[in-house]
């Protein structure tokens, strides 16, 4: 990459303003810090902005629940995330919300573009409307029976049992999850955007070098299934924008969302008196890209390029997609603990313990990434605190104590100094092409080389021999000289540490001056700087961690009433569960001790485990979603589980379902039954 300076503006996915930010979160946002921080060093002109997203049904509904108005919802969780963002050194530029006057405006006004050249159509459409609040129901906000396979409980998109896909129409008797009602058919005036009119324009930008690879091929099957016009309109009541020129109608919160980028940066272009148009004007030289998850890589790839296209506005220079953050190889886990908000992981560790081990395992593809937190303690403490800060520390003694802290006037090896310079155009471009996991194990080769040559020459042998005072002094100069180099090449991903070094160097440290060692330079008394990472930290996380999540999920109670939520952790989807029941209501279960006489995967269902379950009394046959966490169902025969044993029998595709058995966690392979004494009699009552 030439060294001329370039004007880039960067965003980040905008975190919806209903939920805690998480370590899966934190990937990306350390990524693009990473990478920002990478361009400054370099002198180039970069703004970094993001913002909450604010509107939707979702954040209606939470607030209505909490008996609080959306604006203070939005408001209290905004700070919550900066909080979080700046634990974690995210060097924003400017951190704002969709729900700006800026945001309002910039909608708007490229709405009226799209409308004025024709690419706003207007058609009836029939949806599902709850009577009893007076709303449309988006899809995930209705269930019902499948109208294929007639598995009860389904949402009005998708079944969980068969996989079918349907409107929510078809739903054999819906229900609203929002109020219990049954809902009604309702025509109402949508407005959409004719994505269609853009396909050839898409089709050419797609494969412009603009997306990755895969993610270029994956919207392939997007222009093979064929462009739809898309729906950017919904009806009161609504927590969003309202559509001008009409009485009841909001903008869709995926319209206005990445808008929001924009917005972001003009309320940072009237405070800084930055020029915005230059940056979004059609063929603007300045650089655009968005850091983004693939859960959202769709609307990035087709939707937000096509509106800025149908307004005149410039396209993004590139999509960074990247993948989601596992767990000790596992999905992340409220039951288990991993599930870690960026608050209590900030409350245990370093935040530049995770900005290191996530560098060194990300590359510039949509690979999923694994948390290992043994592997984390270990690469830390390795890295970092054994070959790293030890080299500087190793060293700094005899400076201080025999040369009052002066460094030598000479390079005691200058070809391997040459060296660690030669490697600053590798390293850089590894940063620039988002290689980072490349770049570090760079680094740390030229770590393991500058130890070497300290353990070499052995300053502690040298300090013992009269008359070698000049030797030691170049000896221990040259271990500081190195040190400085390798923490230059890190300060993207260690910002905090990069800091406390330039303190002990009394030097910045800056990509141009590396390559000019710090001669007969005096330095400061050394301080630790870093501390080893400890198991029971860890441990102690993985706790809190679990608990927060006991709290969050526990049944809330009041005026002797339990209400249940969920909330999902991509881009907010809070869906209420179920209407209120009493504690009257509770107290009816029957909940009782069985074991299991035989167990056996459904082979139609991809969810479904067969149990024949023994309740001391009876015999029972019982169907339960959590093939995903059970690889060996035969493993199982012989467990005692729990049960509810007073559940009215459910009519399936596969059979007759005869009871629940109760499991735990967050869906999917993490959903397990819980434990119970095998020494409990089958049949008896658990209180």
């Amino acid at each position: 990459m030439s060294n001329q300076s370039r004007q880039i503006l960067v965003t980040c996915a905008l975190p919806y303003a209903n939920g805690p930010i998480h370590l899966g979160h934190m990937l990306e946002h350390i990524q693009a810090d990473i990478w920002v921080r990478f361009q400054r060093m370099r002198g180039n002109e970069i703004h970094f902005v993001c913002a909450d997203d604010a509107h939707g049904t979702p954040i209606m509904l939470k607030a209505d629940q909490m008996g609080i108005s959306p604006e203070q919802l939005i408001a209290d969780v905004q700070k919550t995330h900066f909080a979080d963002f700046s634990g974690f050194n995210i060097s924003f530029d400017n951190y704002h919300s969709t729900h700006s006057e800026e945001n309002r405006e910039l909608s708007e006004a490229i709405y009226h573009r799209l409308n004025e050249s024709g690419f706003i159509k207007k058609r009836t459409i029939s949806q599902l409307f709850d009577p009893e609040k007076a709303m449309f129901l988006p899809d995930r906000f209705v269930k019902g029976t499948c109208p294929k396979c007639k598995a009860e409980d389904q949402y009005g998109d998708n079944c969980e049992v068969c996989s079918a896909t349907y409107s929510p129409a078809e739903l054999i008797n819906p229900r609203s999850t929002v109020s219990g009602a049954t809902p009604v058919l309702k025509e109402s005036e949508h407005f959409f955007f004719d994505l269609p009119s853009f396909e050839a324009m898409l089709k050419e930008w797609n494969r412009s070098g603009a997306l990755q690879s895969e993610v270029a091929n994956k919207m392939q099957e997007w222009f093979d299934a064929g462009l739809q016009q898309w729906d950017i309109s919904r009806d009161a009541p609504y927590f969003g924008f309202k559509i001008p020129n009409t009485e009841n109608k909001y903008f869709y919160v995926w319209l206005d969302a990445p808008i929001g980028y924009m917005a972001s940066f003009k309320n940072l272009c009237q405070r800084e008196n930055i020029d915005f148009d230059h940056f979004w004007k059609k063929d603007s030289p300045a650089e655009l890209y968005h850091f983004i998850g693939k859960d959202i890589m769709y609307f990035h790839s087709l939707f937000w390029p096509a509106m800025l296209e149908g307004a005149n506005l410039r396209k993004p220079s590139n999509i960074f997609v990247h993948g989601y953050v596992t767990v000790n190889g596992e999905k992340m886990s409220k039951s288990r603990g991993t599930f870690i908000q960026a608050a209590t992981y900030l409350k245990h560790l370093d935040p530049e313990c995770l900005r290191y081990y996530y560098a060194a395992k990300l590359s510039n593809r949509i690979d999923d990434l694994d948390l290992n937190l043994d592997d984390f303690v270990q690469r830390v403490n390795t890295d970092l605190v054994n070959k790293l800060v030890n080299l500087a520390s190793r060293n700094a003694g005899f400076i201080q104590k025999r040369f009052e802290g002066k460094l030598a006037e000479r390079l005691e090896d200058k070809a391997l100094f040459d060296e660690f310079i030669a490697q600053s155009t590798q390293i850089a471009a590894y940063y620039e092409n988002r290689e980072f996991g490349k770049a570090i194990r760079e680094i740390m080769a030229l770590t393991d080389k500058a130890n070497k040559y300290v353990d070499d020459k052995a300053p502690w042998v040298i300090a013992k021999e009269e008359g070698r005072e000049a030797e030691l002094q170049a000896v221990c100069s040259m271990g500081i000289q190195l040190f400085r180099v390798l923490m230059g090449y890190l300060k993207p991903v260690l910002p905090q540490l990069a800091e406390r070094s330039e303190a002990f160097l009394q030097a910045e440290l800056r990509w141009d001056n590396l390559a000019q060692p710090l001669l007969a330079h005096q330095i400061a008394p050394f301080k630790a700087l870093f501390s080893r990472v400890e198991m029971k930290q860890i441990e102690a996380m993985i706790e809190a961690s679990k608990a927060e999540n006991a709290q969050v999920n526990a049944p809330k109670t009041e005026k002797s009433a339990v209400k249940s939520t969920a909330v999902s952790a991509d881009n907010g989807e809070f869906e209420p569960v179920e209407a209120e029941i009493s504690i009257d209501d509770f107290a009816k279960i029957d909940l009782r001790v069985a074991k299991v006489l035989n167990c056996e995967a459904v082979p139609e269902s991809n969810k479904l485990l067969k149990f024949q379950l023994d309740l001391g009394f009876e015999t029972r046959q019982v169907f339960s979603g959590i093939k995903a966490a059970y690889n060996k169902p035969e493993d199982l025969i012989g467990r005692s589980v729990i049960m509810v044993a007073n559940l009215a029998p459910r009519k399936m595709k596969f059979g007759l379902s005869e009871g629940m058995i109760l499991s735990a966690g967050t869906g999917g392979a993490d959903l397990f039954l819980l434990d119970v004494d095998n020494g409990a009699k089958a049949g008896s009552r658990v209180k």
